[in-house]
């Protein structure tokens, strides 16, 4: 096929022309039937009866001279494999790389999810009793989930091993964080605490603890002992599970 931008000059200019396709007609949400609609249909059918694409089409409002809002919201859950948690660690600009979303929506998404992170971490029981590792992971997953940086906490026990506060030592980026032996040990003798669990995430979702996190736990293990503030675990957490240095024998 020859490029009609370089025709001889022999060539009719009609034949040159390139092909036109006429453009698809896209059709608002105010355009389909009144119960397909997503926000009459929460009215009429409940939250349980929408897609994640329909509550997301509620929460952008409109979309594209080409594409509803439910269009625009399933081609962004496409692009994070339909996972609300790949969805949740989408940055503000990373959502603007969509087409049809600006500031002000990608905010809004960014927004309800955050809420409902919140909301896991309101409906945690205020005081846990620890019995084994897997209390840990539920106590600290409404910090940790979907942090794309490094953090490490601290949960403090009295001598029930009931959970007396979760506190944040330090933040860092996403290869690594700094945990201050002194403003751990601190907290816990500050809070009359009986005993300390060491937590921090890889965001990269590996489980495995590195060098650097064994001497760690280690040098926290042996100041811990000479202060009577025991460490009992040191758990290393993903969104996809955790890995417990006391379960592995490794404390």
């Amino acid at each position: 096929m020859q490029n009609p931008d370089h025709l001889s000059e022999n060539q009719p200019a009609e034949e040159a022309a390139p092909v036109r396709y006429e453009t698809p007609v896209s059709f608002g949400i105010k355009s389909w039937a009144e119960e397909d609609r997503p926000r009459e249909k929460l009215m009429q059918k409940g939250r349980a009866a929408l897609s994640d694409a329909e509550l997301m089409a509620i929460l952008l409002g409109s979309g594209t001279a080409k594409l509803s809002a439910v269009d625009v919201a399933k081609l962004i859950l496409k692009a994070a494999n339909n996972d609300l948690n790949a969805l949740a660690r989408l940055s503000i600009k990373e959502l603007m790389r969509h087409k049809g979303i600006g500031e002000a929506k990608a905010i809004t998404i960014v927004a309800a999810l955050e809420l409902g992170r919140r909301r896991k971490e309101v409906d945690a029981p205020a005081r846990t009793t620890i019995t084994n590792s897997r209390d840990i992971y539920r106590v600290v997953q409404p910090h940790l989930q979907d942090l794309p940086h490094e953090e490490f906490w601290v949960v403090l026990l009295n001598r029930a091993n009931v959970v007396m506060r979760t506190v944040s030592i330090s933040r860092g980026g996403v290869a690594g964080t700094v945990a201050d032996p002194k403003l751990i040990f601190k907290e816990a003798l500050e809070q009359l605490a009986s005993s300390v669990i060491l937590v921090h995430n890889h965001p990269s979702g590996n489980r495995n603890p590195s060098a650097a996190d064994i001497a760690l736990t280690r040098k926290l293990k042996e100041a811990g002992l000479f202060l009577d503030l025991p460490i009992l675990d040191h758990l290393i957490y993903t969104d996809a599970g955790y890995f417990s240095f006391a379960d592995e024998g490794m404390l």
